[in-house]
């Protein structure tokens, strides 16, 4: 399975595919989407067209994507969330399914804890995929989202196979416990 991962941004939108193949991962191509100043729109265009234009190049089975967090400044928050929404436009559109990680959870995954910095992530992402030099830091942000899907898909795929039969029975899995 080949995995894209995204880490949006209006600046600087970062990406990394990886191919699993059970528990194996491989480095298949990282880097960045340069998005030139100008007015929102125009921006918003180059992040969907260039999201695209991944698809198209390395056609992946599912994407994954950083989930906006909630920082001091409420307008840079609301602007990072629609260059989000560009990417995921981009990928709904070629018709990937995605998944949603928070940076809490791709550190978790990558890094052993939630607090990495970013120097740490890019270290360890270069440990797992076995790169010869550090990835640019949002490029590393883009293949630790896609690591941590690699390491969830498994699980993931479990619960979509049981969640029916649950959902049949009234039940409903609530912070990891079955609740009726």
């Amino acid at each position: 399975m080949k995995i894209l991962g995204i880490d949006p941004g209006l600046r600087v939108t970062g990406f990394g595919v990886i191919h699993q193949a059970g528990a194996r991962l491989t480095y298949v191509a990282s880097g960045t989407i340069q998005i030139p100043d100008g007015d929102l729109p125009s921006r918003l265009k180059v992040i969907l067209e260039g999201v695209g234009e991944l698809v198209t190049s390395y056609q992946p089975d599912c994407a994954a994507i950083e989930i906006v967090f909630s920082n001091v400044n409420p307008q840079s928050t609301l602007l990072l969330g629609q260059a989000r929404g560009a990417a995921i436009c981009g990928l709904v559109g070629a018709n990937l399914p995605v998944a949603e990680y928070t940076a809490l959870q791709m550190k978790k995954s990558v890094a052993g804890h939630g607090k990495a910095q970013k120097a740490q992530v890019q270290a360890m992402v270069q440990r797992l995929l076995k790169l010869d030099a550090l990835p640019g830091t949002d490029a590393a942000d883009a293949l630790g989202i896609a690591i941590c899907h690699a390491h969830a898909g498994a699980g993931r795929i479990a619960l979509g196979t049981v969640a029916p039969e649950l959902a049949r029975r009234g039940l409903r899995v609530r912070g990891g416990r079955l609740v009726g």
